[in-house]
């Protein structure tokens, strides 16, 4: 039985965690992201067609975060298979440029993409 891993498992969910920009209090994880959208993996479940102020804050180096806020509404939420963790899916209404960048970035980064040749 194959038991070694030759692959690192990256879980995003618990890297990248999600504010309420208000408050600036934590909501709950990215657990992916679109263009236009993305899941919250919440210890709440959320209001559906409720609007949301939401914050993430990416590191960027050496303890340096970027911070980026988005307007979103809640289109769907339900219980995660992880006892006590909700699944909620949103629409986003006001992204800055800096979120298409962060999608384009995680995009790479999870991708098999062969690297360009350098010069």
């Amino acid at each position: 039985m194959f038991t070694d891993r030759r692959i690192e498992r990256h879980q995003l969910p618990y890297f990248l965690r999600v504010f309420n920009s208000v408050t600036d209090k934590p909501i709950g994880f990215l657990g992916n992201v679109c263009e236009d959208g993305l899941m919250l993996i919440s210890h709440w479940p959320m209001m559906l067609g409720a609007d949301f102020e939401l914050r993430l804050k990416i590191p960027v180096s050496d303890g340096i975060l970027q911070v980026i806020d988005v307007q979103a509404c809640c289109l769907w939420c339900h219980e995660d298979a992880t006892p006590h963790h909700y699944d909620a899916g949103f629409s986003l209404q006001r992204v800055p440029p800096e979120y298409g960048q962060l999608v384009e970035a995680l995009k790479l980064y999870f991708s098999f993409q062969p690297l360009p040749a350098s010069a």
